[in-house]
């Protein structure tokens, strides 16, 4: 083989491994499927003082991720609570809690501790196997900080809804106000 055609031969090899698996992806209508045992359980960050006391119950709080297959450039939305585990495919999201600063705070900051598991083969020909890819903190106005490193999947925090007290007095009064 001369040396043109031993790069070609590479060039093509890298190509062909780059199509993946073979493994069909999930497509924004499969719908959550059973999450392996292993990741029912999670970690569980480290407790912030006072932050049960002051706005809303951790167990009612609900975070909105974003997740993108950048295969098929398919991406949807997550809508889990603080223990909850969501499997879409071949990812599974778990959320251990959300956390957003009160408004009187500067700058305002929405964080998520979220670990996501990826089924998938550590080399050809071996079996599928769930591997932990990201376990730590998301946070909404620095998406950078903090990143899920995959090379098929990326997970982002998009909201945490929960309010402080106070706010919901606020709320008529601004609505009567635009009336």
């Amino acid at each position: 083989m001369t040396g043109r055609s031993a790069a070609c031969a590479a060039a093509l090899l890298l190509q062909l491994a780059a199509c993946g698996s073979g493994e069909p992806d999930a497509t924004p209508t499969e719908e959550a499927t059973e999450v392996p045992e292993e990741f029912a359980q999670s970690e569980e960050p480290e407790a912030v003082e006072d932050a049960e006391s002051l706005g809303t119950p951790r167990e009612e709080r609900v975070a909105t991720l974003g997740l993108l297959n950048k295969r098929n450039n398919v991406s949807r939305e997550i809508e889990i609570k603080p223990g909850e585990a969501k499997r879409i495919g071949n990812v599974v999201v778990r959320l251990s809690t959300c956390e957003k600063s009160p408004p009187w705070e500067m700058p305002t900051q929405t964080a998520a501790f979220v670990q996501v598991a990826v089924q998938q083969r550590q080399d050809i020909g071996e079996d599928l196997e769930w591997q932990r890819v990201f376990s730590g903190w998301l946070f909404k106005e620095s998406p950078s900080v903090n990143v899920v490193e995959h090379p098929i999947y990326d997970v982002w925090l998009k909201e945490c809804a929960m309010s402080f007290p106070g706010e919901e007095a606020d709320e008529p009064a601004a609505e009567s106000n635009e009336a």
